[in-house]
């Protein structure tokens, strides 16, 4: 079917024939935010440094597990006084516990904390009764996915689950958009990534995907509008709309 971005959504004016959708999780549908700001403060407790607050590990989520806890130890000793090699060699030898810990505490708190945005469901149900097929691909362990997606009565929505750890790299590198175009048996150049930070734009410019992001979530504390997308909505129920005019 086809897909019109107009003025009022977006930058610029942009007209696709989609057969699918791929959907990000964290800052997409869900603010997870509270949920890693929860393991994390009882991972740092474990480990017995000091608390951080969730307004730092915003801008750390999106690369994945290994990522975050990495950043997290990082600015942690950064500013409990360590110098940079010393610190550098602390993450290193803190890491193996250190994930093990949030693994642990965020299986036990998944979803507890975080909350599905306004119209998500609404606005995917949309793009499915348009004949869109939609997976949904992040770089959460699907460990991690899977649980929260059922929590949050969103699991139904998708033909395919990809997470994190389902394939040897992840966004914004585009394997993992070119395999669910593979599993969903849609050419990229007819497939809509959606998302909410560069990550997902840089995967998706890179696969040959058409890309829109959300003007909330993320994006690693940088301007969501300074992203090269070919479109921006503030609301996925917005997508109705943008499907009216097909």
């Amino acid at each position: 079917m086809q897909v019109q971005f107009p003025a009022g959504h977006t930058r610029k004016t942009v007209d696709v024939d989609v057969d699918a959708a791929i959907v990000d999780l964290d800052g997409t549908m869900v603010d997870t935010i509270g949920d890693f700001a929860e393991a994390i403060t009882r991972m740092l407790a474990d480990l017995q440094l000091p608390a951080l607050p969730a307004s730092a590990v915003e801008h750390m989520v999106g690369k994945g597990t290994e990522h975050l806890l990495r950043s997290v130890l990082a600015h942690v000793l950064q500013h409990a006084g360590h110098p940079q090699a010393e610190r550098d060699a602390a993450v290193q030898a803190l890491f193996p516990q250190a994930l093990a810990r949030y693994e642990h505490h965020y299986i036990a708190i998944n979803g507890q904390y975080s909350a599905v945005y306004d119209g998500v469901a609404q606005g995917l149900q949309a793009l499915k009764d348009a004949g869109l097929r939609l997976a949904c691909v992040t770089n959460k362990p699907m460990a991690f996915t899977v649980p929260l997606l059922a929590a949050k009565g969103l699991e139904g929505l998708f033909e395919q689950v990809f997470g994190g750890d389902s394939f040897p790299r992840k966004k914004p590198d585009p394997m993992p958009l070119l395999k669910t175009c593979e599993a969903l048996g849609t050419p990229p150049a007819r497939t809509l990534m959606l998302g909410d930070s560069s990550n997902d734009a840089q995967a998706a410019r890179a696969a040959g995907c058409p890309v829109v992001l959300v003007s909330y979530g993320y994006n690693h504390g940088q301007p969501i509008h300074g992203v090269d997308a070919d479109g921006f909505v503030d609301s996925l129920v917005q997508l109705q709309a943008v499907l009216a005019l097909a």
